[in-house]
């Protein structure tokens, strides 16, 4: 196969050692870095995330992959920066303040960095003025928000609120997502999207960041 199908699919199959080697080969072989991050790595992981929509394999797979990925990236990640290659957009991502759970948050941030996504992981328990702060800090271009209570969902309203109070609204957008977030709580808060798993999350970014 050819050096990048080969990468694509050590992304694929979660074998980290290869796709450090076979990313290491391709630049060895002079191909340009952005061709080795789009045809290899990130040809990889949208298999991974189409895979993972249709429960055709699961989060531990998923971890897997991603692991590939980032072994890939280690490697080429000078070769970007030197290139000034650019991401498909920044994109700010937390679980709300008051919320400790993250796994979704995280596999959510997997995804987006597997589709060509500048992600910033504020973790958990942030505070809105935090996410508003660094979006506007890193020029980010979509706050994600996830929740897993009910009593922490109103915040996400208020981080859309202090968007709008710093005329930053209509610049950079939100997605909200969890188990108990619905389409019908986004509209009321006024976010821009809903995003029902991390395999639509990446759909709904790319859709709202004009990539699509």
């Amino acid at each position: 196969m050819p050096p990048l199908t080969d990468l694509a699919d050590a992304v694929i199959r979660g074998d980290h050692p290869q796709a450090g080697a076979l990313t290491r080969e391709a630049i060895r072989l002079a191909i340009e870095p952005k061709t080795i991050l789009d045809d290899g790595l990130i040809a990889g992981m949208t298999v991974v995330g189409d895979r993972f929509r249709v429960h055709e394999i699961f989060l531990p797979d998923v971890l897997l992959a991603a692991k590939a990925m980032y072994a890939g990236m280690d490697e080429l990640r000078p070769l970007l920066i030197r290139d000034g290659v650019p991401s498909l957009g920044k994109i700010v991502i937390g679980s709300v303040k008051g919320d400790l759970h993250d796994i979704g948050k995280n596999l959510v941030g997997i995804m987006l960095k597997g589709a060509g996504f500048d992600v910033i992981d504020l973790g958990h328990d942030v505070a809105p003025e935090a996410m508003v702060r660094t979006a506007k800090e890193q020029g980010a271009a979509v706050i994600g928000m996830s929740a897993l209570l009910t009593t922490t969902m109103p915040v996400m309203g208020e981080v859309v609120s202090r968007l709008k109070a710093e005329g930053m609204g209509g610049t950079v957008r939100t997605v909200v997502g969890g188990a108990p977030v619905s389409e019908a709580f986004a509209r009321e808060i006024g976010a821009d999207a809903y995003a029902f798993d991390a395999g639509n999350a990446v759909d709904v970014v790319k859709t709202l960041v004009g990539r699509r």
